[in-house]
């Protein structure tokens, strides 16, 4: 299996890094997995809602460039739907099983996705209904991949 994590914006922070790097490490004997980072937008602090669209729209234009057509797209989105993370590891089991070998994990910037990107998507998946650092988010994704692998393979990993 081939899972891309496609996210808005570079990744600055030490800390977060060397985190995603272990688990990205402990996932390689499971499946291919990169990070993908496209470049975010430029705006001012204060913006219009108009702004703020024409921002989504451009960096949704770039996330959709990293994507091709037979990839699963599952996009983060606080009002996607909540998976305990044996849940998520039971859809990462069907789509293997039914021969979906590229997923696709999308984390927009700070404002969030395009409509675009939202469409595309073939699921939204929320991991909270609190609001996360779109950097940290990456940690906490690649981390529940991380498990979902564990949980499918019936490995210990600690609850």
């Amino acid at each position: 299996m081939h899972i891309s994590l496609v996210t808005v914006g570079k990744l600055k922070e030490k800390y977060l890094k060397q985190g995603i790097e272990e688990y990205l490490k402990r996932l390689s004997s499971y499946a291919k997995v990169e990070v993908i980072e496209v470049s975010d937008e430029k705006a001012p602090e204060e913006l219009s809602a108009t702004e703020m669209e024409q921002v989504k729209q451009k960096e949704g234009e770039r996330i959709l460039a990293k994507i091709s057509p037979d990839t699963y797209v599952i996009a983060l989105a606080i009002q996607g739907k909540q998976k305990s993370s044996e849940e998520l590891a039971e859809l990462l089991d069907k789509l293997a099983t039914y021969g979906k070998s590229k997923i696709a994990f999308i984390i927009g910037g700070s404002l969030g996705l395009s409509d675009e990107v939202l469409n595309r998507a073939d699921e939204h998946l929320s991991f909270s209904k609190m609001t996360f650092p779109h950097q940290l988010m990456r940690l906490i994704l690649v981390e529940q991949v991380y498990r979902a692998y564990r949980i499918n393979r019936g490995e210990p990993y600690h609850k």
